[in-house]
C-alpha cells in the first residue's frame, strides 16, 4: 500500500509538471496580448499627448531639415521679418556674401555681439555664468546671447524676451553650429539681422545709412552699424546719440584684442 501510494504521488507530480509545461506557451501568449492591450489603451487614454508628441517630432524634423537646407541656400524669410511685415512695415533687404562684406564689419560684429564666437560651440556658458552672477533680477539678459543663438531666434522664434525663448535658443544654437561652419553662421546673421524698421541685413543697412555698399564701410562706420543691433528701432548709426557713441567707442577699443582670436571669420 505504501509503495502504491508513493507511485501515485510521483505520477501526480509528473502530471502537474507536464500541465505547467503545456500551459506555459499559452500563458506567455496571454501576457503578450495583455501588454499589447495596455500599450493600445495608453494611446486611447491620452490621445492629445500622443498627438502632441507627433507634432513636436514633426516640428523638430522640419527645423533640422531647414537648417540643413540653409547651409547651402539663403533663407528667403525669417520669423522676425514676417512679424515686421505683419505690422505694416515695408521690408528692405539685399543679400550679400561674406566675401563682399568689409573685414571691419566682420570683426566689429564679433567684438560687439559675441567675443568668443570662434571658440564656443553655440553657447558661451562663461558669459552665461557672468550674467547670472551679476544680474539683479530674474529677467533674461541679452549679454548671454551668442551669434548662433540670435540666428536661431531670428529664423524661428520671436522678438520679445521670455524664459521659453531663451530655452529654445540653446538647442537651436547647438544645432546651427553642428550643421554650419562659423563663416556661414556669421554670413547668415549679418544678412538677416534687423538694423531699423523694416531694414534687414548689412548691405541694405549700409546703403540706407551711409550710401555705400557693405564692402566699402570704414572701421568707424562698421562699429556704428553693428552697435545698432541691440536697439535697431532706436539707434541710428548715421546720427548716433551720445550713448550710442560711447558704446561704439568701447567696441572700437576692443577690436585689436578680438582680432587675435577671430581667425574663423577674418579670412573667408
Amino acid at each position: 500500500m505504501e509503495h502504491k501510494a508513493a507511485e501515485n504521488r510521483q505520477e501526480a507530480r509528473q502530471g502537474a509538471a507536464q500541465g505547467k509545461a503545456g500551459a506555459s506557451p499559452a500563458a506567455k501568449s496571454g501576457r503578450g496580448a495583455r501588454k499589447g492591450r495596455r500599450r493600445k489603451s495608453w494611446r486611447a487614454r491620452h490621445p492629445w499627448l500622443w498627438r502632441l508628441a507627433l507634432a513636436l517630432a514633426a516640428v523638430i524634423a522640419a527645423v533640422l531639415g531647414s537648417l540643413v537646407l540653409f547651409r547651402f541656400v539663403n533663407p528667403p524669410v525669417t520669423s522676425v521679418m514676417i512679424m515686421e511685415k505683419a505690422s505694416g512695415e515695408t521690408l528692405k533687404r539685399r543679400w550679400v556674401p561674406i566675401e563682399k562684406m568689409s573685414p571691419h564689419l566682420r570683426l566689429a560684429v564679433i567684438a560687439s555681439e559675441d567675443g568668443n564666437f570662434c571658440t564656443h560651440q553655440g553657447v558661451d556658458w562663461g558669459a552665461v555664468r557672468e550674467v547670472i552672477e551679476s544680474a539683479k533680477n530674474l529677467e533674461p539678459a541679452r549679454g548671454a546671447s551668442t551669434i548662433p543663438m540670435q540666428v536661431g531666434k531670428n529664423l524661428y522664434l520671436w522678438e520679445f524676451r521670455s524664459y521659453l525663448r531663451k530655452a529654445l535658443e540653446v538647442p537651436l544654437a547647438y544645432a546651427i553650429v553642428s550643421l554650419w561652419p562659423k563663416k556661414r553662421v556669421l554670413e547668415v546673421y549679418l544678412n538677416i539681422a534687423q538694423f531699423g524698421p523694416g531694414l534687414f541685413g548689412v548691405e541694405a543697412a549700409s546703403r540706407h545709412y551711409f550710401r555705400k555698399p557693405a564692402s566699402a564701410l570704414t572701421q568707424r562706420e562698421a562699429v556704428l552699424l553693428v552697435t545698432t543691433l541691440p536697439k535697431p528701432l532706436v539707434r541710428n548709426p548715421a546720427r548716433p546719440s551720445r550713448t550710442h557713441k560711447l558704446v561704439a567707442n568701447a567696441v572700437q577699443r576692443r577690436l585689436p584684442y578680438i582680432a587675435k582670436r577671430a581667425d574663423c571669420i577674418l579670412n573667408p
